[in-house]
């Protein structure tokens, strides 16, 4: 799970579990409500400025945001890092792609 993808599932769930819509809460961060769709489908990285706003708009400060963001991280512990090799732009320029290492340096098996 990239972190922008984290980002917006946290943003998602906390603006529902506030019973707050995108209306609502893009009119309060002062953006417009098809980015912050964008943003919570994680396919949009917004600035830090961007965040701070979705932020005050939903009560919370970046450290909280991080926080469920890194609670969303912890849940999907098994990256799919065949799909991320695949949609890296090395990959589709005829240039072989490194495979994926674990951080004790062994190479991963291609899936």
């Amino acid at each position: 799970m990239l972190l922008r993808h984290a980002v917006g599932a946290a943003l998602r769930r906390i603006r529902l579990e506030d019973d707050r819509t995108l209306r609502e809460v893009a009119g309060a961060a002062n953006i417009s409500m098809p980015y912050l769709s964008e943003i919570e489908r994680g396919r949009k990285e917004p600035s830090s400025e961007i965040l701070a706003g979705i932020c005050a708009a939903l009560g919370l400060t970046l450290v909280d945001l991080l926080g469920e963001a890194a609670d969303e991280l912890r849940v999907d512990r098994t990256p799919n890092l065949a799909s991320i090799a695949s949609s890296h732009p090395a990959s589709h320029s005829g240039y072989p792609v490194a495979p994926p290492v674990r951080p004790d340096g062994a190479v991963l098996a291609a899936a």
